[in-house]
């Protein structure tokens, strides 16, 4: 029964009064403050069964407080759209890789808060099945397995965060079940394609890098990151410490807005039109987009770490390949000698003709104009670092030694690495008839 007009709840007790504004209000102490004030929550109700509503909030925040599940103060009325952006922004990002980051701003922006961003925290806790049907929608738009997968990685990580906060009580992903992901199986090259590509690398001007993704499996943004001073001449062991990147442009200036004011797009292109296949939409107020023009952008190509403490390591080179950098080396210093003041100075083992190290995008292009070159199959660069990874294991490098020259962390990397090629098929039919027939 309500409590009798103008009598008080006992100091610390939950209290349910009709107020002058014709609400049903209901206040519940469920701790302190971080400043050490009472933590008081507030819900209210109006209209035909409002008092029992209010009573139902009261006794769930008295659970919640007796159960230790007590949510963040202002956290309920907070949407999944405000959450998954403050997670992004002042968790995640200071804490996370340039990569990983754009990946979770995609997710976010692209495809969950136009699905579930209106939704309330306090309510999709409850209701994992919104998270199933976002997976369902985009799998029917027709979103391949990895980007369905990958959104539900980013989502995840945002929810968990937010239990941990107590801005939700509870956990959905404890229940959501996750989308399915098929491993995409790489074939990684046989031991002729690896020759054929070999022979084509070394024509090639900076040719030897494309050696060593083959023969030692560096990556990409490893290898055109390479530095002089990073090869011990003595020991012939080659240091991995960094790795080239190309990052989105980003305003450095305090003004995004006025920053590119001339490179806005305020009207829309005369038709028919002669310079895009599809017109660019108009900016939007106060579009802060085209950072390329910022004086003080942020991005480009750039160094940044490997991606763990196993990708800073040193590669021992097999003589010829070290021999193969040597000439590589001389190479370069009639490069230098011929571009006089035009060289720019650098330590970069792979450069452009006037010394500027490598862009990722160029290498990707003369990557494809090898395998052309070579008559290959195409395949991505990468591929070559799964097939280092399977040439160490046919020759039969234990597995430890394996993971210390691919740069793994994780012995469970080595099964997504390596694979049984026909070579190694041929192998163990042959060990089979030797075991059974004495066949050799």
């Amino acid at each position: 029964m309500p409590r009798k007009k103008g009598t008080r709840a006992p100091k610390g007790r939950s209290s349910i009064y009709l107020g002058k504004d014709g609400y049903w209000h209901g206040r519940v102490t469920m701790g302190l403050k971080d400043n050490g004030e009472p933590d008081r929550r507030h819900v209210m109700r109006k209209g035909d069964g409002a008092y029992d509503a209010v009573v139902e909030a009261v006794k769930q925040l008295e659970r919640e407080r007796e159960e230790g599940i007590v949510r963040a103060p202002g956290s309920k009325s907070q949407t999944v759209a405000d959450w998954l952006t403050h997670w992004l922004d002042n968790i995640a990002a200071p804490n996370i890789r340039y990569k990983t980051e754009e990946g979770y701003r995609t997710d976010i922006i692209k495809h969950l808060i136009p699905r579930i961003g209106a939704h309330k925290m306090d309510k999709i806790q409850h209701e994992p099945e919104r998270f199933e049907k976002v997976y369902a929608d985009l799998t029917a738009k027709g979103y391949s397995q990895y980007t369905v997968h990958h959104v539900h990685i980013t989502v995840r990580a945002a929810f968990r965060e937010a239990k941990k906060r107590k801005v939700i009580t509870e956990n959905p992903f404890e229940i959501v079940k996750a989308p399915r992901v098929d491993e995409e199986e790489v074939e990684p090259f046989e031991i002729e394609e690896i020759k054929a590509l070999l022979a084509a690398a070394l024509k090639g001007r900076n040719g030897v890098r494309f050696v060593l993704a083959l023969a030692i499996g560096t990556r990409k943004g490893e290898t055109i990151g390479f530095r002089w001073g990073w090869l011990n001449k003595k020991t012939k062991v080659l240091r991995v410490r960094k790795q080239r990147q190309r990052q989105t442009y980003r305003h450095g200036c305090a003004d995004p807005v006025a920053c590119a004011a001339g490179h806005h797009k305020v009207k829309p292109c005369r038709q028919p039109c002669r310079t895009h296949k599809k017109c660019p939409p108009l900016c939007p107020a106060g579009c802060t987009k085209h950072a390329m023009y910022c004086p003080q952008r942020i991005g480009g190509v750039v160094d940044v770490d490997v991606k763990s403490r196993a990708g800073r390591r040193g590669i021992r080179l097999p003589n010829q390949l070290f021999d193969l950098l040597t000439e590589h080396e001389a190479k370069q210093a009639e490069e230098r000698e011929l571009a006089g003041d035009l060289w720019y100075e650098s330590d970069f083992m792979f450069t452009q003709p006037n010394g500027k190290p490598i862009d990722p995008r160029s290498d990707h292009n003369e990557w494809k104009a090898l395998l052309a070159e070579a008559d290959v199959r195409d395949a991505r660069l990468h591929d070559a670092r799964h097939t280092a990874a399977t040439v160490l294991l046919l020759l039969g490098v234990p597995l430890p030694a394996v993971m210390d020259i691919m740069g793994w962390s994780n012995s469970k990397i080595a099964k997504r690495y390596s694979h049984v090629t026909s070579t190694i098929q041929s192998s163990i039919a042959s060990q089979v008839n030797t075991l059974l027939w004495g066949a050799t």
